[in-house]
């Protein structure tokens, strides 16, 4: 295993340098669901929660978290980002149970550094928002399986989740 690379050699917490690194197309793909209560889900998919379209808004703030990572992870690089795509799918559009929203997040750059947690930072606040705009209804909901499962560019390659 490798060191971490957010210390130096006396442990201090720093911000990597990226100077002498390549520019590539970088692609990080992430997801992650929340788990709801049947009566919850059909408010979304039916457009009929208090506080509006649930997805579009949620979509919306994933895309703003990602562009804001920086801001919120400290030793994150500000990057400027080429290309971010928040989907989600429902569980019954998966034949699923629970009953769920799954969340998938593609963020692009072309960079020294990678956006892996760019595509998580806007997975979960997607997931956020959705509780947020939903909690009257279902204090209940639980966000879950939140992870990379693409990464690609760079000098350490690509990576596919199992």
């Amino acid at each position: 295993m490798s060191t971490f690379t957010h210390f130096d050699a006396q442990g201090q917490a720093h911000m990597v340098d990226v100077a002498a690194k390549a520019s590539t197309h970088r692609i990080g793909v992430a997801a992650g669901r929340i788990e709801m209560l049947p009566a919850t889900l059909a408010l979304i998919e039916s457009g009929t929660a208090k506080k509006g379209d649930v997805l579009g808004i949620a979509r919306i703030a994933g895309i703003q978290a990602a562009k804001k990572t920086s801001d919120l992870i400290p030793l994150c690089h500000p990057l400027a980002l080429t290309r971010v795509a928040v989907e989600f799918t429902t569980a019954a559009a998966l034949g699923d149970t629970p009953a769920h929203v799954q969340c998938t997040a593609t963020v692009e750059t072309v960079g020294p550094t990678g956006v892996e947690m760019e595509a998580l930072t806007a997975v979960q606040v997607a997931l956020l928002t959705i509780y947020d705009m939903c909690k009257a209804a279902d204090r209940g909901m639980t966000m879950t399986q939140v992870r990379l499962l693409e990464k690609h560019g760079g000098k350490s390659g690509s990576y596919v989740a199992g």
